[in-house]
This record gives C-alpha cells, sequence and structure tokens, in this order.
C-alpha cells in the first residue's frame, strides 16, 4: 500500500479529469431489494428505494455487476461482460404489458431474508419464456421495431451471447469446454447447424436482454429525474464459462483444450492465508493492443450505457497482476506480470472521452500502480474497518490520513458488516491475533470518541466527516446488521450474494438521521438550511 506522506501530498494536488463533487452514495444490489418473487428486481421496490435515497440527499446508488450469474450465483463470475440478468426483469410490468396473465404473478413461499437462486430461476424463466412467446405471437409493430433495433444496436455481443445460452441449456449447463469439440471450437458447420435447429431458443435470449435493458433504462431514468446517479462495477476479468471467452478465445490464454494455462487471483491477504484464486482467464493483453483494445473500449462503451461511474474492480491488476498456474490449488505459488498499463486508457479515453472511473486500488498498491491512477485522475478507494490496526501515521484509510481524490467506504461487498466486524473475534483475518483484534477496537473506540453502542453510525459519521470526495455506506451500515447480513466472504463459495433487505426494515427515522449528517458535512447535492427538518422518507412496505 503506496502510504508515505510524500503520495498523500501530491495526491490531494491532483485534478480530477472528471470532477467528482462531495457526495454521499449508498450500496445495495438489486437482487437484495424486498419484493415477493424470491429476488429484488427492476420493478416497483427499485422506483422505491431510488426515491428513499434522493429524499435523504443521497446522491449516487451503487451497484455490483448486472449480469447473469454462473458460478456460485457471483455477479463477478457472470456469464456475459455484456448481458443483463434475466432474474432481474419485473414480472409486474410484463403483466401490465399483457405478456404475463394475473395468476402468473402469484408466486410461492419465498424465503424474504435471502435469495434462493435455484427456487427463483425455477418460478421465473418459464415466465419469461411465456412472455416471449406472447409477445412473438402478437401484433405489436411498435415493440417489434423497437426489438429489432435493440438486437441491431447490441449484436456485437447479443448473438454469440444468445446463441452460449441456447448451447449452454442444451448441454445441461455443463462449461462450454464439455461441450463437442466442433462447439467448443466454433467450428462453422457445427455453429451454422445449431443455430438453425435453436433460432428460436437463440432468439428467446435476445428478447429476454430486451426486457432487461428496457426495465434497466426506465429506471436509470426515474434516478436521473432524482439527481441520483448509479455508480456500477466493472470487474477487471470475465468467468472463463462466459460467452466472451467461447466467443473470442484469441484474446485469453487458453491451451488447446480451451482451458485455462494461467489463471487470475491474489498472494496471501487481509482474507485469506493462501490468497484467493480466483480462476479467471488472463487477457492476452498483446493480441488486445495490436486492435487499439477495441474489445475494451466496447466493453466501457457497453457499461456507461448503463450507469454514470464506474467503479473499476482490482485496478492494480492493470498495472500488474497476479499469475497462477491454471491448475493451481492455492494463489499462493504465483508471480507479479505487468499489465497493459497507461495504453488501455489512452485507447479508452481517445474513443470515449474521460472517464468517470473509481479505481478500487485496495490490495497491495504500489507507486506504480498509484501513478496509473493518478496519471489519470481517477480517485481510488478507502475502507475504515482497515483504519485503526496500523501505524496511524501511515495508514492511508485512517480520516486523518485521507485526501480528496478517494471514495471511503466503511466496509464493501466483500467486508462484514461494520457491526458483524466490531463484534467479530477476527476469525475471518488470517493476519490477526485475538489480542490485536482487541487492540484495534480499543483505539477506534478512543479515535472516533465514541461508546460504541452504535458503532455503525460512528463509522457513518466518519466516512461522512471525511475530506473524501465521495463517502459510501451498504444499507447494511444503516440498518446497523450483524454478520448474518454479509454480502459476500471472499474465499468461499457457498451462502454468498443472498442477503436480502426486509421491506419494512428502512424507515423514515433511518433516513432522516443520514440527510442530517450529510448536510452537516456538507455532502448535500442542492442547498440546504441547518433548521430544516429532513422530509419523512417513503417506507417500503
Amino acid at each position: 500500500m503506496a502510504n508515505t506522506a510524500a503520495c498523500r501530498l501530491l495526491s490531494s494536488l491532483i485534478l480530477f479529469h472528471v470532477e467528482f463533487k462531495r457526495s454521499c452514495g449508498i450500496v445495495l444490489h438489486p437482487t437484495s431489494l424486498p419484493g415477493p418473487h424470491g429476488i429484488g428486481d427492476l420493478g416497483r421496490e427499485a422506483f422505491h428505494f431510488a426515491e428513499y435515497l434522493a429524499q435523504a440527499t443521497v446522491s449516487i446508488w451503487q451497484v455490483l455487476p448486472l449480469g447473469p450469474t454462473g458460478y456460485g450465483d457471483s455477479p463477478y463470475q457472470c456469464l456475459s461482460a455484456f448481458a443483463g440478468n434475466p432474474l432481474l426483469i419485473d414480472l409486474h410490468q410484463l403483466g401490465e404489458e399483457g405478456l404475463l396473465d394475473p395468476e402468473d404473478l402469484e408466486a410461492p413461499e419465498f424465503p424474504q431474508d435471502e435469495v434462493d437462486f435455484k427456487a427463483v430461476a425455477e418460478f421465473k424463466m418459464p415466465l419469461l419464456e411465456k412472455a416471449y412467446h406472447r409477445f412473438n405471437g402478437a401484433e405489436r409493430a411498435r415493440s417489434w421495431d423497437a426489438f429489432r433495433e435493440f438486437c441491431r444496436d447490441h449484436r456485437g455481443w447479443l448473438n454469440d451471447f444468445a446463441l452460449f445460452g441456447a448451447l449452454k441449456e442444451a448441454h445441461d449447463g455443463v462449461e462450454w469446454t464439455r461441450w463437442p469439440p466442433e462447439l467448443a471450437r466454433r467450428e462453422y458447420q457445427a455453429i451454422n447447424e445449431w443455430s438453425g435447429d435453436f433460432a428460436e431458443e437463440i432468439q428467446m435470449r435476445r428478447f429476454w436482454q430486451f426486457l432487461f435493458y428496457r426495465q434497466w433504462e426506465r429506471l436509470r431514468s426515474h434516478c436521473r429525474k432524482l439527481g441520483l446517479s448509479i455508480m456500477g462495477d466493472i470487474p477487471i476479468f470475465v468467468a472463463h464459462d462466459s460467452a466472451e471467452v467461447w466467443a473470442h478465445p484469441e484474446l485469453f490464454q487458453l491451451d488447446e483444450s480451451g482451458r485455462a494455462s494461467v489463471v487470475a487471483g491474489v498472494p496471501p491477504d487481509y482474507f485469506s492465508a493462501t490468497g484467493q484464486l480466483w480462476g479467471n482467464p488472463l487477457y492476452r493483453w498483446e493480441v488486445m493492443a495490436r486492435d487499439g483494445y477495441r474489445w475494451w473500449i466496447e466493453r466501457f462503451r457497453s457499461t456507461l450505457s448503463l450507469v454514470d461511474i464506474i467503479r473499476l474492480d482490482h485496478f492494480r491488476g492493470f498495472e500488474a497482476y497476479w499469475e497462477v498456474a491454471g491448475d493451481a490449488e492455492t494463489a499462493v505459488q504465483g508471480r507479479w506480470v505487468k499489465g497493459p498499463g497507461a495504453g488501455l486508457f489512452q485507447a479508452v479515453e481517445s474513443e470515449l472521452g474521460e472517464l468517470p472511473i473509481v479505481a478500487e486500488n485496495l490490495g497491495w498498491i504500489t507507486p506504480e500502480v498509484e501513478g496509473l491512477r493518478r496519471q489519470f485522475g481517477f480517485p481510488g478507494m478507502g475502507i475504515l474497518q482497515f483504519a485503526f490496526g496500523s501505524d496511524p501515521q501511515a495508514n492511508d484509510f485512517i480520516p486523518h490520513n485521507h485526501s480528496r481524490d478517494l471514495v471511503i467506504y466503511t466496509g464493501t461487498h466483500d467486508n462484514d458488516t461494520t457491526v458483524g466486524w466490531w463484534l467479530s473475534s477476527g476469525e475471518h483475518d488470517s493476519t490477526r491475533e485475538a489480542g490485536e483484534v482487541e487492540a484495534e477496537r480499543d483505539y477506534a473506540r478512543r479515535y472516533l470518541n465514541t461508546d460504541a453502542e452504535e458503532i455503525h453510525w460512528d463509522f457513518i459519521r466518519a466516512a461522512l466527516g471525511s475530506v473524501a470526495c465521495i463517502a459510501v455506506i451498504p444499507v447494511q451500515d444503516i440498518l446497523g446488521l450483524g454478520s448474518e447480513a454479509r454480502m459476500n466472504l471472499p474465499g468461499s463459495s457457498d451462502g454468498n450474494w443472498k442477503w436480502r433487505l426486509q421491506g419494512n426494515a428502512l424507515g423514515p427515522d433511518h433516513g432522516e438521521r443520514l440527510k442530517e449528517l450529510i448536510w452537516l458535512y456538507g455532502r448535500s447535492p442542492g442547498e440546504s438550511s441547518r433548521g430544516s427538518t429532513p422530509r419523512a422518507l417513503v417506507s417500503q412496505d
């Protein structure tokens, strides 16, 4: 971690290429929204949540990657880097359009506190299939024109993704390297034959993407009217079992069978003594450079059609990434390899203009990584949960060391909730002993001048009071929830990404308290008088 006083001074003098105003953001992935169909979606509750944030004078709604999930239901292991997750499609809107019947909207008893992804898929996917057949059989000239236009505009990725999805279902969901060799290798005759035989299934998957993009644009348009920006993720790597790796194997380091010869990960860190073995195939950066990084330009372009700000995950990998053998069992034995560096961002900015990027620069960060970030004016990230366990003069995450070009989080989707972190014994931190955990708590208690009765609000206040340009808070911290509400535990494959917000949990009192602190620390999006009383916020019923 670059943490010298000189680096902090230089960082504080950097002018942003894109101006990020002093503001507050909230993290909640759409799958975590309440609702009757077992999973959050892009319907009524999403609109209510956006209104709630706007009334609390929150400026940014941060979401995780929106793609169709694969292994472990992780949004960071998507079946496509461009497609949307059809499980997020709101069924009520389809009912209003006559694509579903009222009885279709009567859901079985789903758990309200977590997502059962398998059960949700078994319920929703047949209904999305029904919606397609009804759309396909109806006289809807205007809708068909819109659908055809969508297919034309997105043909660069849509056709490959739709074919990939149809083939994957036809082969019982197994990864593409286990398909017949002629399909895995995309031999012309085999692809042509299967495309004809599965034309209906392919068209149906195009239609689902049309629905997703149309509903997302409605929600995003509503957020714009409320003055609410959306921050979304671009994970640096893509899943091996994805349409992109299957369709463009020349861009990835694969062996003759299509398996990854080397994979991504990180060395031993806060989360794991054996590192994190992500398993994503690594890029052939030299191949990508030959056409001016066209694939990345289109990926950024697509993401910016969905969000206003990009959180660029694992930014340090663009300077140098941790390479591990494809057959390794842990990430311990690996090596740092140089990434594309400035050349990639210069190519993207030359076509798309200056990029509204927040760089996730966590982990082992070198001066070279920070130099790359500062060169393009991307603010970095800090986490308050990491602020109190090391030298207060050298720790970049402690508030007195913050800089303007920073997005400070109480915690991220990979962290425990603040209350969970406070109460834990450090069992998920391989780097700390029990005595160190208690010393860290004691220092945080004294630093924040608190009795820790509401440690989550102490952290929220510290984040909002920081000089960092943006302060971001997970909804779980506003509610003061414990470890049961954690979104993800890195290094584990079970039980992640499931948490859901209860329908009546986020009430007016939370919003009023948050609004007052946002005003107090100068993060309100507009003018606000000191004596004003925050409005009662819409409760999600």
